[in-house]
């Protein structure tokens, strides 16, 4: 495609013809040829009409996407790309590089841009919806291709997919996705909006049709009679990643794959890095055919699992619902072990377009002649029938049967409800529109008549009469606040903001202004104060609330106990266990910083502020990432966790100003990048290339990824991972565990460690553990070939500092665990 744009003569405005011609030319010389619904979809697009294209998974959408592209190009016109998340966003950011060449194609995320002037833009929905806010019909948007388009239907995020319809009139749109429902509405308001025709290509026959099939065997047997017979790669999706989990340990006992598929496994990961105790089991499982797939896994794992199963090396995937969003993983069956799930506030059913969403990755194009999707009966029915079939035809042990009822809390489904999925239509998308402050200040930051600006947006939108009289008297609100605030004025009947918005306004962590502010009420002279920047970055960042409800759930058991020992009565316990959460560092400070912030800066109440600890509880317990996860037992949320740790180390790099960057903030910020790093390197590597405008390979490439860059080549980042080590072993010694320090260094042994420990306190009280005592005044280290010798000294009440611990670390050893690899050698005085 590159070269075709180069060596086309096709001037901007090219008759539709010429341009439809030079795709299918394209198109045809990659070896593929238009299905009838991508034909019509690029004749209608070419033809510079609206599209909606609503077709099964499978039918190509996205090389619509791609002749969409090329005919904006053709045209002259900015065409952006958008999709839900970020992990989309990149994948075909990458692919349209490919095709277009880099010169061509940029990407917005918000914590980083590239080539952001380019002709083809990808970002999320969120980040095109604030662009259409702030410019409006000036946007230099000419075309705007939005996938997965059903989320305008989510109830939290569906006004970014429905902003830029109502703001962007100069544009032509291509709204794609497998499962819209019934678009005629939508199709009538986009034509009245844009002025152009609104084309819609639906009801296409999948290329590979679909079988569905009710099941009431156990699952293990349907499990192996798909596999028997032929029906492999499956999906076995759960609607939870602990379910998924074990279904997979499950089928570890079964022969999933043969000799030869196995040791083809073997050779193709022999070197990857699993370095975790997930990863460790994970890698046991794809060593025996079994795949896992959830949101919660690192993403280099989840990554290694699509690429394994891209080449046909998985028989089974046990995983969530995460392949219904846009994954490209081919399997031919897909075995859906409920029809339930809990959607974050009730257990229900599955609604027709998840049903489909799902379903719909069943069969692949250019493999299979068909798809398989399959339902598991409910445990008990299975269960009940098993029974009634061993009973057979005795009448008398029939009567017998005890039937085994459906758990409490159960929502029943049944062979009905599959059939009832099967054939509805995903249903008619809703509107979910919202009024903001971030939204309002950029309507006014637009400029021109403000007012009649934001009437068309409250009332000019796809929401109900009534519901729009309630956005009005919210942007009434939001308005009043805003003037009283002085954040906008009102002169001479025209509204106009009263401050500079930054450019990126409401597009990346949007109480990044509030965390500048509250920095400088830290005292930087404070032992403190480098972990206090720490916490008000992390203030500012969504919660990982896998985390936080386990350090929820270890405070209050450490509550229990200390309560029952001071004799407390249960009813009063439990009263007083509800008063108690997950630590919140500087919780009054920013609350009454964030009220005084917000009397002038009022739209910041769009936003909560979350006041935790997770960076800097790693830190303070000085542990290395596994350690961590396996401190709150959090594994099957590791992912979620490391990519929180990303999220903090790009926060802290961007947001906290060089000049209150102090030496220990420095060493911070470097270990948790380190951190980050040496766990997963996609997540900052990537970043980092994008920020520095450097863009890399993103094809299918090797499944073994390049190893991370040596731990000890950065020094300041190995000096506090070293440096950490030693505190820990500071803190066993302070609390006199002897069988923790046995367990980190075997070799110097327990006994040893007990003689030591009566030694030094025969002559100090007791060992402190405060910020001098993990400072880096107290840590010597001599540099030496291959190894490090260094010496812990020991914080004492009297400030002797007479008593030490010694140690090596082994540099080669470190490098290749991702981490620092100590061992003490001695416990003494000096």
């Amino acid at each position: 495609m590159a070269e075709l744009l180069e060596t086309s003569s096709l001037p901007a405005g090219s008759d539709p013809d010429a341009v439809y011609a030079a795709f299918v030319e394209w198109a045809e010389s990659t070896g593929i040829s238009l299905y009838p619904a991508q034909d019509e979809a690029v004749i209608e697009i070419v033809s510079r009409q609206n599209l909606i294209l609503s077709t099964p998974t499978g039918t190509g959408k996205s090389l619509v996407a791609v002749g969409a592209h090329f005919a904006a190009l053709i045209d002259d016109r900015t065409s952006f790309y958008t999709a839900p998340i970020k992990a989309l966003v990149s994948e075909k950011f990458f692919a349209l590089v490919d095709i277009f060449g880099a010169e061509n194609v940029g990407m917005i995320t918000g914590d980083s841009s590239v080539n952001s002037d380019a002709p083809i833009i990808c970002c999320t929905a969120e980040i095109l919806a604030n662009l259409a806010l702030r410019e409006g019909s000036d946007a230099d948007v000419g075309q705007v291709v939005m996938d997965e388009f059903h989320f305008y239907g989510d109830p939290d995020r569906g006004w970014a997919w429905q902003v830029p319809l109502l703001e962007l009139p100069q544009a032509q749109f291509v709204l794609m996705s497998a499962t819209l429902g019934d678009v005629t509405t939508l199709a009538e308001d986009l034509t009245r909006r844009t002025g152009r025709e609104t084309a819609v290509v639906t009801g296409v026959e999948r290329p590979v049709p679909l079988h569905y099939y009710y099941e009431t065997t156990p699952i293990h047997e349907t499990i192996d009679d798909l596999l028997t017979t032929g029906q492999s790669p499956i999906y076995i999706v759960h609607f939870s990643q602990a379910a998924a989990m074990e279904r997979a340990q499950a089928l570890a006992s079964a022969k999933v794959a043969t000799r030869e598929q196995r040791d083809a496994i073997a050779e193709l990961i022999g070197g990857f890095r699993f370095t975790t105790a997930f990863g460790k089991t994970l890698s046991r499982l794809l060593r025996m055919g079994i795949g896992v797939h959830h949101a919660g896994m690192l993403p280099k794992y989840r990554r290694l699992v699509e690429q394994l199963a891209q080449r046909g090396m998985l028989r089974v995937i046990c995983g969530t619902d995460t392949l219904g969003v846009g994954i490209n993983v081919p399997i031919r069956t897909v075995l859906l072990t409920a029809l339930t799930k809990f959607d974050g506030k009730r257990m229900r059913q599955l609604n027709a377009r998840e049903f489909h969403q799902i379903a719909g990755r069943a069969g692949r194009a250019g493999y299979d002649t068909a798809g398989t999707v399959v339902a598991q009966a409910p445990e008990h029915e299975t269960e009940n029938l098993a029974a009634i079939r061993k009973a057979g035809d005795d009448v008398k042990k029939k009567r017998k049967i005890i039937r085994k009822k459906a758990p409490d809390g159960f929502v029943s489904w049944g062979e009905p409800s599959f059939q009832k999925l099967v054939g509805s239509e995903p249903e008619t998308l809703t509107s979910h529109m919202q009024i903001t402050s971030a939204m309002m200040l950029n309507i006014i930051a637009r400029g021109g008549d403000v007012f009649a600006n934001m009437r068309s947006l409250v009332y000019d939108n796809h929401e109900t009469r009534a519901q729009q009289r309630l956005l009005a008297l919210r942007a009434i609100g939001i308005y009043r606040t805003l003037l009283h605030s002085g954040v906008v004025e009102h002169v001479d009947g025209a509204i106009r903001l009263t401050v500079d918005l930054q450019p990126n306004f409401a597009l990346n962590q949007p109480l990044s202004p509030f965390a500048l502010a509250a920095f400088e009420l830290l005292d930087p002279d404070d032992a403190s104060f480098a972990l206090d920047i720490v916490s008000i970055a992390e203030s500012t960042l969504d919660d990982p609330r896998a985390i936080l409800s386990q350090q929820e759930f270890l405070a209050r058991g450490e509550a229990v106990g200390a309560m029952k020992a001071e004799g407390i009565e249960y009813d009063e316990r439990m009263e007083l266990l509800e008063q108690i959460s997950y630590p919140k560092p500087l919780e009054e400070l920013l609350g009454a910083a964030f009220e005084t912030y917000s009397a002038s800066q009022p739209w910041i109440r769009d936003f909560e502020l979350h006041p935790k600890s997770v960076v800097r509880d790693m830190y303070e317990r000085a542990m290395s990432f596994g350690e961590y996860v396996a401190y709150y037992k959090v594994a099957r949320s590791e992912g979620v966790v490391l990519r929180y740790l990303s999220d903090a180390y790009r926060a802290a790099s961007q947001t906290i100003p060089e000049h209150l960057k102090t030496e220990e903030l420095h060493d911070l910020i470097e270990w948790l990048g380190e951190l980050v790093r040496q766990v997963d390197s996609s997540l900052l590597d990537e970043w980092e290339e994008l920020v520095a405008g450097v863009l890399v390979g993103h094809g299918d490439g090797p499944v073994v990824p390049p190893a991370p860059k040596r731990l000890t080549a950065n020094t300041r980042a190995f000096r506090v991972l070293v440096r950490n080590e030693m505190f820990r072993r500071v803190q066993l010694v302070a609390r006199e565990n002897v069988t923790g320090l046995a367990e980190l260094d075997a070799a110097f042994g327990a006994d040893a460690w007990d003689a030591a420990l009566d030694a030094y306190f025969a002559e100090h009280d007791e060992i402190l553990t405060d910020a001098d005592a993990r400072g880096p005044k107290l840590l010597l280290i001599t540099e030496e070939p291959g190894a490090w010798r260094i010496r812990q000294i020991l914080h004492d009440p009297a400030g002797d500092h007479d008593w030490g611990i010694s140690a090596t670390v082994d540099l080669a050893a470190s490098d290749e665990a991702g981490e620092a690899v100590i061992a003490v050698t001695g416990f003494d005085r000096l």
